[in-house]
């Protein structure tokens, strides 16, 4: 794909708006096996990703789930879409059971070369706003590339952590938390195509249910702490039903370093400022 043609969807944009509602809150809950928000209470770290996403009719997938490319996104031909990471600022937190909106823009897109061929690389900014003001500004970092075997093992074993936790990522866990995010991609409860058309041994865990995790980690083992930022990048995959641990320690004042693993390895890399 041509650089003129990759540039003309940067500086795009779309405005979103969504009440956070207490009933997806309640199965949010349920799902990360939490008490559910009430009205007006802060929204747990990264329960964003739960709301804000298109109501995109059966017709209008892609064979991998995913809306069909060439709207907001950039068309990819047929690569495989992978949420490899991203950047969140925390300014004020998300209130239950009002009105909010996100403002997303795609800051960035690269085409590269990489060892397993061509990867389009799309940065998108969202900001979420509620009552007018900025409570979150987050870059998301979304790959496509073309179809090759998947990269299973790092080789390098888990840190030494202050704080560990262990994670069972079951098949119903991944196809709720599908389904609490509305995320259709198959990967993660299609067996048949992530294992014959992907190339993967098993069901995905979900790159942001990992986030998620990982961050809630952090804040039970820091319960002081007050969120600044939080950056995460994704290595490998991790594959259900094998167990992980997400965990981490403090790196110095007001920072610390996460990561989610197994024995394969590190599978996501993360760091959090705080106050």
């Amino acid at each position: 794909m041509s650089e003129s043609v990759l540039s003309a969807w940067i500086g795009r944009s779309e405005e979103v708006h969504d009440h956070l509602s207490l009933t997806l809150l309640q199965r949010i809950a349920a799902t990360l096996g939490e008490p559910a928000p009430q009205a007006g209470d802060a929204l747990p770290p990264l329960w964003q990703w739960c709301f804000f996403q298109p109501a995109v009719a059966e017709a209008g997938l892609g064979g991998d789930g995913h809306p069909a490319r060439g709207g907001f996104l950039p068309p990819a031909d047929n690569r495989n879409r992978m949420w490899a990471g991203g950047r969140i600022e925390f300014h004020q937190p998300l209130r239950a059971g009002a009105d909010a909106k996100r403002i997303s823009t795609i800051l960035k897109v690269e085409e590269k070369h990489g060892r397993t061929g061509a990867l389009l690389f799309v940065t998108v900014q969202h900001d979420y706003l509620q009552e007018g003001e900025l409570a979150l500004r987050e870059e998301q970092d979304i790959v496509y590339r073309e179809p090759s075997p998947p990269k299973l093992a790092t080789g390098a074993a888990l840190p030494e952590g202050d704080w560990q936790e262990p994670v069972t990522p079951s098949p119903t866990l991944l196809f709720r938390y599908s389904a609490v995010t509305f995320n259709g991609h198959r990967i993660h409860y299609d067996w048949p195509y992530v294992t014959e058309i992907e190339g993967y041994p098993g069901l995905v865990v979900h790159g942001p249910l990992i986030a998620t995790l990982n961050l809630r980690a952090f804040c039970r083992a820091n319960p002081q702490a007050r969120l600044r930022r939080f950056a995460y990048r994704g290595l490998r995959p991790l594959i259900a039903p094998q167990n992980f641990v997400v965990g981490g320690r403090r790196s110095g004042t007001g920072e610390a370093e996460l990561w989610a693993g197994n024995g394969d390895g590190i599978a996501q890399q993360a760091e959090v400022q705080f106050d």
